[in-house]
């Protein structure tokens, strides 16, 4: 173990910057649109169990080999896996991938950031016309907003892990998770708000489809991190005592609770506020459904309960994603700035520094290519369609190379690091995990079907995101 390397304070500390990492905008309004449109209580049920069987155990690997090298993605797939130059691609693309991830990423965040300022400001009724966004989006205000949040990001990575992600983590989460249920009672006693519960949680089975199963997993992969490296690097920053397997199913515990509570948020507030909605209208687009039809439910309530009120309701939504997003940036963000640390020697502000003129410029590049800059507008072109620059990153780098990236792991814990060393690393701070039913079930779904399925999900996403076919049929 590294001598002088920065670990959490607190198992409580490392569990709410790992839960900081998967909950985020995704979970907040993604899951509950995914949940709604895909058979409701039966999408959910399917989630709960893709959670728990495939996802936990790639979560726990990942940990331990965090731990046990004390090492960043690269560092760890080195020291345990030797010098393979697979494994130290497999190491490599754990950092490219958060970040490339990280720009797209912080584009979002500015646009959070922004709307909130407007809000707060009182322009709700502007937000609320659906040519507002695309307006928005091509100002000079999203550079202002781009320097207050990278400023933010900054000031927590800079502060280290226990200054820094930490406090943060126990300042944001707990915060972020009173808002949203204090939200989800607002909504519940709106009018109609029950109708968006039972559309909500009801499982509707013959809308499950071999595409919503798909679905259902890739969002509970996604959506607890794994595949972007942060795992790995939060794992190197805890302790020999932590037990590691009691922790990851407390961080999926928490991502899944924040995800179906969100649910209790957002649909009952569309169907309170907006009696007549057609589901159908609701975007598959996280990104769409935030800007550009929440701000329309949010204004209906000036009916109820005025402008100033509509627009606090609207502010407190907006500052929850907000937090949601910057918890998951500054975890995102951490990975290449630990690799510059660990592999690189550099200190955490000139590692900020290099991160500033790399990923920043790219920032800038996805920020502009929305309109304002042709040439990243109408970046490339695949599967028939023009693609921006951001639409380029968030399909190769989100969409795509997550599966792989967890495949490689799987792959690696299972055939080159062993079983026998994974068990020993997770039984460290874990009673009785030795022999357990759970370490005969991690073994067997790493080594035979959890690979396969990301195989399958990864060959898949090519084909539909870059070819414009399915290899399955859905």
């Amino acid at each position: 173990m590294s001598a002088n390397r920065e670990h959490f304070s607190s198992r409580i500390g490392f569990i709410l910057a790992a839960a900081g990492s998967a909950v985020g905008i995704g979970n907040l309004v993604g899951f509950p649109v995914n949940a709604a449109k895909n058979g409701g209580g039966a999408f959910l049920l399917i989630y709960a169990i893709f959670v728990f069987l495939i996802c936990l155990p790639v979560m726990m690997a990942e940990m331990a080999m965090g731990r046990k090298s004390q090492k960043e993605p690269v560092g760890a797939f080195t020291f345990l896996g030797g010098e393979s130059k697979l494994w130290s691609f497999a190491g490599l693309l754990g950092v490219i991938t958060p970040f490339m991830i990280g720009v797209f990423y912080m584009v979002i965040t500015v646009w959070l950031f922004g709307y909130l300022v407007m809000i707060l400001g009182g322009n709700l009724d502007y937000l609320a016309d659906p040519s507002s966004f695309g307006t928005f989006i091509n100002s000079g205000w999203v550079f202002l907003a781009l320097i207050v949040v990278a400023g933010i990001v900054n000031f927590i990575l800079l502060a280290g892990v226990k200054d820094g992600i930490e406090k943060a983590a126990k300042i944001l989460m707990p915060s972020l998770f009173i808002m949203l249920v204090a939200l989800v009672i607002f909504v519940l006693f709106q009018d109609n708000a029950m109708a968006g519960v039972e559309f909500f949680v009801i499982p509707e089975f013959d809308k499950i489809t071999p595409s919503v199963v798909n679905g259902a997993l890739s969002q509970a992969f996604f959506s607890l991190s794994l595949g972007m490296g942060i795992l790995i690097t939060y794992g190197s920053y805890i302790d020999k005592r932590t037990d590691i397997v009691g922790s990851a199913k407390l961080v999926a515990i928490t991502d899944t609770a924040v995800a179906f509570t969100a649910g209790l948020m957002i649909l009952p507030a569309v169907f309170s506020f907006n009696p007549d909605v057609n589901p159908t209208e609701l975007s598959d687009s996280s990104v769409s459904l935030i800007f550009t039809f929440l701000p329309k439910i949010f204004l209906a309530l000036q009916v109820s309960i005025g402008y100033v009120g509509a627009s606090i309701v609207a502010g407190a939504f907006f500052l929850l994603v907000f937090f949601a997003a910057i918890t998951s940036l500054v975890s995102i963000i951490e990975v290449p700035v630990s690799y510059l640390v660990t592999e690189k020697k550099f200190t955490r502000k000139k590692s900020l520094i290099a991160l500033l003129a790399t990923a920043g410029i790219l920032t800038l590049f996805a920020t502009v290519s929305f309109g304002m800059v042709a040439f990243f507008t109408e970046f490339v072109s695949y599967a028939g369609a023009p693609k921006s620059f951001f639409d380029v990153i968030y399909d190769i780098f989100y969409d795509t190379i997550l599966p792989l990236n967890g495949l490689l792991v799987c792959l690696f814990v299972s055939y080159r690091w062993k079983q026998k060393k994974l068990s020993e690393e997770l039984a460290e701070g874990g009673n009785n995990y030795i022999g357990s039913l759970s370490e005969k079930y991690i073994n067997f779904a790493l080594s035979t079907f959890i690979p396969v399925i990301l195989l399958g999900i990864f060959l898949n996403t090519v084909a539909v995101k870059f070819f414009g076919m399915s290899l399955f049929g859905f």
